[in-house]
């Protein structure tokens, strides 16, 4: 590896850097050392950002002073962050390992939105690529886990991704720069520190040639994610059937059409945190109502259809009590406004707006979600329906019978808001005052 080099590299695939503020993220090891001479050769305009977990004692703070040194040496701006990672740790139930990840790309992010900063570099190298690469195979992944780390993910950016960590260490050695040893690297009891020092070593002797190989097989791997990718949104193009700002609605007979549909619904739904396959192919035949749940989402099969939400928020039942002298008045649903009327229109859309007697009403309306037990006179059907009853002949989903809510005069329901109104309700020949009940 020689300046050269990475100078052409930057020019070739990471242009905007020359352009850009740039953010550091500093350990004080060799390879984030060495990033931060390059990057000062190139004069690049960056600043240092050095997280100190408190995990070694005495060898964690001179890494901080160690980086500091170096930011004045180099005269470039340096920030420190302080954690205490074992803490956080038990607090959130993470591995230390977690806990230090989730901590400094935490404390970078929001450095880098404070300072106005572009980009924040890394120091990832070929290695580490590898080194994931094992970690994902060994766990179990899919494509996606295989095509190894992005060398721009975001404000992120890994410009020594294409050089090996023996190309980094001989440039170090060759240029006279000095960097501080963590002594947990040599630890195996982590699984990345046991794939570098055990498992990588053997695969380098029987292919000394191993990283480019490496290379070769990523890029091959990343040509079949884009074919993958292609496929996977001609399908979803077809398969999405509505889109509002409580579900996504996608097509059964879609995903049934597929040679492996199983295949389809991880790279659709993998986003949304689902990882129970077997169980999402089997919800294309369940009953209507079924459900499966991911830690932020959950899936419905309701009939021909799968229903993508967020998952419900557990909430206080919201009664909204409206007093005549209160409309119009903006409620969860929208801004409802009662307006009296001259007559009755010949027709009217009923999902937004009802026509009542306004005599039948007792003020003040309450506007509610649905419980059980509710009943109502559903206009032009004959006598009294609970809810229940009416969702089910509807064909209510699952997801409309949760958003379903009620207009009601005292206890009696008026509208079942945006479906039906209540017969008692009704304009008549006897009616002398009508009014307009309308949700925008």
């Amino acid at each position: 590896m020689t300046i050269t080099r990475f100078k052409a590299h930057i020019e070739t695939a990471l242009s905007f850097l020359t352009e850009s503020r740039l953010l550091i993220a500093i350990s004080g090891g060799i390879d984030s050392v060495v990033l931060t001479h390059l990057c000062h050769k190139l004069e690049l305009n960056f600043a240092l950002a050095h997280c100190n977990f408190s995990l070694r004692g005495a060898e964690s703070d001179a890494d901080e002073a160690f980086v500091k040194q170096l930011a004045e040496d180099l005269e470039v701006d340096v920030f420190t962050q302080r954690f205490d990672t074992e803490g956080y740790a038990k607090t959130e139930k993470r591995s230390i390992q977690m806990a230090a990840r989730e901590l400094r790309y935490a404390w970078f992010t929001e450095l880098a939105n404070q300072l106005d900063v572009d980009c924040i570099l890394t120091a990832h190298h070929a290695d580490d690529n590898l080194e994931t690469f094992l970690i994902n195979f060994t766990r179990g992944t899919g494509l996606e886990g295989l095509t190894g780390i992005p060398e721009v993910n975001g404000k992120f950016v890994r410009p020594l991704l294409p050089f090996s960590s023996a190309a980094i260490t001989a440039y170090a050695k060759t240029n006279g720069i000095s960097w501080r040893d963590d002594s947990s690297n040599a630890s195996v009891k982590y699984l990345r520190n046991k794939l570098r020092h055990e498992l990588v070593p053997i695969l380098k002797t029987i292919n000394p040639s191993l990283l480019q190989s490496f290379q070769s097989t990523l890029e091959n791997l990343k040509a079949t994610a884009d074919i993958v990718a292609e496929s996977t949104n001609a399908v979803l193009k077809r398969a999405i059937h509505h889109i509002d700002e409580t579900h996504i609605a996608f097509k059964v007979s879609e995903f049934k059409k597929v040679n492996n549909p199983k295949a389809y619904l991880f790279e659709v739904f993998k986003a949304y945190g689902f990882t129970a396959w077997e169980d999402m192919v089997a919800l294309l035949d369940a009953e209507t109502g079924k459900q499966l749940f991911s830690n932020t989402h959950r899936l419905i099969k309701n009939r021909e259809e799968l229903l993508l939400t967020d998952l419900p928020k557990v909430t206080k039942q919201t009664t909204l009590e409206i007093a005549e002298a209160m409309v119009p008045l903006d409620t969860p649903l929208g801004r409802l406004s009662i307006t009296p009327v001259n007559t009755l229109p010949e027709t009217y859309d009923n999902r937004t707006t009802v026509y009542v007697d306004k005599a039948t009403l007792n003020f003040p309306l309450v506007l509610r979600q649905k419980q059980e037990g509710d009943v109502f006179y559903p206009l032009g059907m004959k006598g009294k329906k609970k809810l229940s009853k009416y969702f089910k002949d509807e064909k209510y989903s699952l997801l409309d019978k949760e958003n379903a809510w009620v207009l009601c005069s005292g206890t009696v329901i008026v509208w079942l808001v945006g479906k039906r109104a209540d017969a008692r309700f009704r304009v008549t020949k006897a009616t002398q005052s009508i009014v307009a009940i309308q949700l925008k």
